[in-house]
């Protein structure tokens, strides 16, 4: 068996954050999100990995490379033509995956536990696909199956009348029939070509499409607070043994909970850090709140500040004496204090598509 993950297209929700990362590396407990998915694949055994990419993509390469830290082979697949669909990702991608039983895994979903038990339900069964769904408030954002007496039935493609509050996640394990409805299927009216569309002719023509709920929790990554509460999921499921503390820290600071310091890390003065918290390498936190839930990265300084349920990409300062909650604060960014500089206001240089509350 194989596996195909979708590391390409970009993001317009998540600008401007995604102008310059791909959102695929976005970092969520202050881990690229990708890597998420390579390692629950991993975990089953699968050692042949595609990733899809956008043509002339490099840092993907950069920052996930060959794959040796999982003990798996990596192949970097170019989506080329453009974005049209998860059925075009499948067809570009024909030639890796060959005849091969083959598990697809966008990118952008996180999940709580393994896929192991999915995998074994395939292998056992031996449908020609097997879909995972959870329950969803709003299954008009996603692929939506229509189930009678056990079985898919249909599945369609962010409907307006939902025929199920399941929604269709982004695991999907397929033996070699899915190319031919790949192959058979036109381009909807938005003009791709539908991975919902492919299982339904699936079903049409007489092949086996299996599903299984997906236990715990599932989160699509598609929007800004989609990533803070990926980034709170996978938060609160660090370990005692896990949030180690290997930075320096002052007499006077106060740790509660579940808290992971990097290496290089030094904490000083009057600060409270209240897990679930995880801080990267060489970071500098003086004299502030560091709230549950938050991701900070390395080389980050933080002074005089409360930061909440938020993600601090690497290299970022933060000396502003306020408090901020559901940040996503990328790379580099600085924020400081009005009244550290003249003359007064607020001085701003603000991406498109930004969002600031004064």
């Amino acid at each position: 068996m194989k596996a195909l993950i979708t590391a390409g297209g970009h993001a317009t929700r998540l600008r401007p954050i995604t102008w310059t990362i791909n959102k695929h590396l976005i970092p969520l407990a202050n881990k690229p999100m990708i890597f998420n998915a390579i390692e629950k694949i991993a975990e089953t055994g699968v050692k042949d990995i595609g990733i899809n990419i956008n043509p002339g993509e490099t840092e993907m390469q950069k920052v996930v490379g060959t794959g040796s830290r999982w003990g798996v082979s990596i192949t970097y697949i170019e989506q080329v033509g453009g974005p049209k669909g998860l059925a075009h990702i499948l067809k570009i991608a024909q030639s890796f995956l060959g005849d091969e039983d083959f598990i697809f895994y966008l990118g952008d979903n996180i999940i709580l536990g393994s896929i192991t038990q999915f995998v074994n339900k395939f292998k056992q069964e031996k449908p020609n696909g097997l879909l995972a769904l959870s329950k969803v408030r709003d299954p008009q954002r996603f692929g939506v199956p229509e189930i009678r007496d056990g079985k898919i039935i249909r599945v369609d493609e962010k409907p307006q009348n939902p025929k199920s509050d399941f929604a269709v996640t982004g695991i999907y394990i397929y033996d070699h029939n899915i190319f031919h409805a790949v192959d058979a299927i036109k381009p909807s009216a938005r003009g791709e070509y539908e991975i919902s569309d492919a299982h339904t002719w699936l079903i049409e023509n007489g092949y086996n499409i299996g599903h299984q709920e997906i236990t715990g929790w599932w989160k699509d990554t598609g929007k800004p607070e989609d990533l803070l509460e990926g980034n709170q999921l996978l938060l609160a499921e660090m370990t005692r043994e896990q949030a180690i503390n290997e930075g320096e820290c002052d007499p006077e600071v106060i740790i509660n909970g579940r808290v992971k310091i990097g290496r290089g890390t030094v904490v000083r003065g009057r600060t409270l850090i209240r897990g679930p918290v995880t801080i990267g390498e060489n970071c500098i936190i003086e004299s502030s709140y560091i709230g549950p839930y938050t991701a900070i990265g390395s080389n980050a300084i933080i002074r005089n500040t409360e930061i909440e349920h938020s993600i601090i990409f690497d290299q970022v300062t933060v000396s502003c004496s306020k408090r901020i909650v559901d940040g996503l604060i990328g790379r580099g960014a600085t924020i400081i204090s009005a009244a550290d500089s003249l003359p007064a206001g607020h001085r701003m240089v603000i991406g498109d598509n930004s969002t600031v509350e004064l």
